[in-house]
């Protein structure tokens, strides 16, 4: 599986844009403090697909997934369930805190305080190590700034004004 099929699915592109809509007040609470890269300039996302997994909060430099629990998350199949998806993105070398809803509308000092201990980026060399291959840029190659590009076509006009004179073409009359 590439890694951009694998990272945010366009399957799953609706029902993520659902869940940013219709986000709890703790997840509303939470993203207010680590949006814009507001921890240690480090960029999160919000309702982020990990294979068939949507995650809350999600940054890819620390590969660290935040998931905020409702009462919900406490019966067994959901626990069941939530484990499962732990052990999928802890397979793909992603670490997952989780918190309860209330923690983060009643401590949400010490709910980042833990999320910072826990914003370790890996070095590159201990990924290339460990056999992973860097992460891709979204949507591949640089493009030219307005002024690049202006200067690389100004290049073109001029090389082929040298090239008339050369061969000495005229404009054929209409």
């Amino acid at each position: 599986m590439s890694p951009t099929s694998f990272l945010n699915k366009i399957s799953l592109k609706s029902r993520r844009q659902i869940l940013r809509k219709n986000s709890t007040d703790a997840e509303r609470k939470l993203w207010t403090r680590i949006r814009n890269k507001q921890l240690p300039g480090l960029k999160f996302y919000r309702q982020f697909s990990v294979g068939p997994y949507i995650l809350d909060f999600y940054c890819p430099v620390c590969r660290l997934a935040i998931e905020l629990d409702g009462g919900q998350h406490a019966k067994i199949k959901q626990k069941i369930y939530d484990d499962k998806r732990t052990d999928f993105l802890r397979c793909n070398n992603i670490s997952v805190i989780r918190f309860w809803d209330n923690d983060v509308l009643q401590n949400i000092d010490g709910v980042l305080k833990k999320v910072e201990l826990n914003l370790t980026p890996p070095r590159l060399a201990s990924l290339v190590e460990a056999g992973h291959p860097p992460l891709k840029i979204r949507g591949g190659v640089k493009r030219k700034t307005h002024a690049e590009s202006r200067t690389s076509s100004r290049h073109f006009n001029s090389d082929y004004r040298e090239r008339r004179k050369i061969f000495n073409y005229k404009k054929k009359p209409a």
